[in-house]
């Protein structure tokens, strides 16, 4: 399913749903014209449509009706509601879309007509910068082609994998909350500069560049991350005498108890 005679709507134009609109014409995926967007708040979608030249429907049954992949960029608490209301409208021959975390397939595809394939996603606001990480998995009736359209819309402003469904709460845990845990890292390096007497600005970037270029080491060397440590440490260095500090404070098993916790909390919320 190639994206490039295909309608999209995009239900809900938060965050996620922005910057899916952004991505797929910076990308180049589909033309302004292909894409439609409906949101509660009106204003919303009428800055986008002035912003990238996308079209706009009056309700979001209207934008189902016209589209042939329909992205549900909802909070979860609303798309029981959503797909209610668009599902008299929706055939087998369309795309769903969910991002709506913790919702299973087959609850959406309980409330669609028999056969509806679904894809259901965990992307990241790191797609905001166009620099996201999203997962996605199939639904019962969602073939290879469909996924390939889910995949190219993902990566229009990020990277995407596919995964079983029941890995996607690690997901969430891992990429979906990953960066608070990165934003606090960096956080605490800068105040750790500061303390040394850097100013805050300078800290903080550093900080942040630093991330930027330790994960980018990681995805285009292929490396494993502790060799690419162990070629920062050298012996009776500033590096290893850090490296204890961290270790001493737990900061290892800090992180692998956030991920536990937070794939627990998904679970709950499933």
């Amino acid at each position: 399913m190639s994206l490039k005679d295909k309608t999209i709507a995009i239900i809900g134009t938060g965050a996620m749903g922005s910057a899916a609109c952004r991505g797929l014409l910076k990308a180049k995926a589909v033309e302004a014209g292909q894409i439609i967007a409906t949101d509660i708040h009106r204003e919303k979608v009428d800055a986008l449509v002035q912003e990238l030249g996308i079209r706009s429907a009056s309700s979001n049954v209207e934008a189902a009706r016209q589209a042939d992949i329909v992205m549900l960029c909802v909070k979860p608490y609303l798309i029981h509601d959503v797909v209610e209301e668009i599902a008299g409208v929706v055939t087998p021959q369309k795309l769903i879309i969910s991002i709506a975390a913790g919702v299973p397939i087959s609850r959406i595809e309980d409330l669609l007509p028999p056969r509806t394939p679904v894809i259901r996603a965990m992307p990241n606001t790191c797609a905001i910068v166009g620099a996201g990480a999203a997962a996605y998995a199939r639904g019962r009736y969602a073939t290879e082609e469909h996924a390939a359209a889910a995949h190219e819309i993902f990566t229009s402003f990020g990277e995407a994998v596919e995964v079983e469904e029941h890995l996607l709460n690690a997901v969430t845990a891992i990429s979906g909350s990953g960066p608070a845990y990165a934003y606090l890292m960096i956080e605490a390096l800068s105040d750790g500069g500061v303390r040394a007497g850097l100013p805050r600005d300078i800290a903080t970037f550093l900080a942040a560049q630093t991330m930027l270029g330790a994960a980018k080491m990681v995805l285009e060397t292929g490396m494993h991350p502790a060799q690419l440590k162990d070629m920062v440490t050298t012996p009776a260095g500033t590096t290893i005498a850090a490296l204890v500090v961290m270790e001493r404070a737990g900061v290892r098993s800090a992180l692998i108890e956030a991920v536990a916790a937070a794939i627990e909390r998904a679970n709950e919320l499933s």
